[in-house]
């Protein structure tokens, strides 16, 4: 099977992570390196062969775009950023994607077979699923009190945000660690898990109860925040 290597640029720990999950999930691709700036990734492009360059725009010393506009040659670019300002000068420099953070997995895939086109008659013709299947349900590992925690997805009952940190309330008890929430979420299949304010992401198979203003699992009740309402109403009705 061919593989094509990829390398990630970001100076935010949580986004190079979600990417690190997601490359992992697609059999093709092979990771070959993290780098949080741009100068690192100079020097990695010179060192090994790179065929999709997942690049942060925002990063101190050197921007992706000015990475970019340095570039001679360059391997197949998907920028990856929380701005939408930069889209028109981004395609401006040929790059073949542009993902809005929080990225969604199939987004993430859609970029990647626009970027290898062959990769997509791979995934068509290979496994059932590109997701590494296993005989225990998905998990996520969370730093908590000095160790590595490991938390099934099927345990999760809701997760709340404060600030920098996270409580994932789970059917054992609560853990807080931390994390953006906005990473957490792009991280979770979003088929089971739902935004439903801007401190609350819950597992959908939770729920007990709902109205147009909150949401119950397990006798707690959750904020249905305005901005999320309609989707999320659109959605548990459907």
């Amino acid at each position: 099977m061919k593989k094509y290597n990829c390398l990630v640029v970001d100076d935010e720990p949580p986004a190079r992570e979600v990417l690190r999950r997601y490359v992992a999930q697609v059999p093709m691709l092979n990771l070959v390196e993290e780098c949080a700036n741009a100068i690192q990734a100079l020097t990695a492009l010179k060192q090994q062969q790179v065929d999709i360059f997942f690049l942060d725009i925002q990063m101190p010393q050197l921007s992706g775009i000015d990475l970019i506009a340095a570039l001679s040659q360059s391997p197949k670019i998907i920028l990856t950023t929380a701005f939408e300002q930069y889209a028109i000068q981004a395609f401006e420099l040929d790059v073949t994607d542009y993902l809005l953070k929080p990225i969604r997995f199939d987004r993430f895939l859609k970029a990647v077979m626009k970027a290898m086109p062959d990769l997509g008659s791979s995934l068509s013709t290979g496994p059932a699923s590109y997701r590494s299947e296993t005989a225990e349900p998905a998990f996520l590992y969370f730093r908590a009190d000095r160790k590595m925690v490991k938390v099934f997805l099927n345990d999760i009952l809701y997760i709340e945000s404060l600030k920098d940190y996270v409580k994932v309330y789970t059917i054992k008890g609560m853990i807080v660690t931390k994390y953006a929430m906005a990473a957490l979420e792009a991280m979770l299949p979003a088929n089971n898990f739902l935004r439903v304010h801007r401190s609350f992401l819950i597992s959908i198979n939770k729920i007990d109860s709902f109205t147009t203003e909150e949401i119950e699992i397990r006798g707690q009740m959750i904020p249905l925040g305005k901005l999320y309402r309609q989707q999320a109403i659109k959605k548990l009705s459907y």
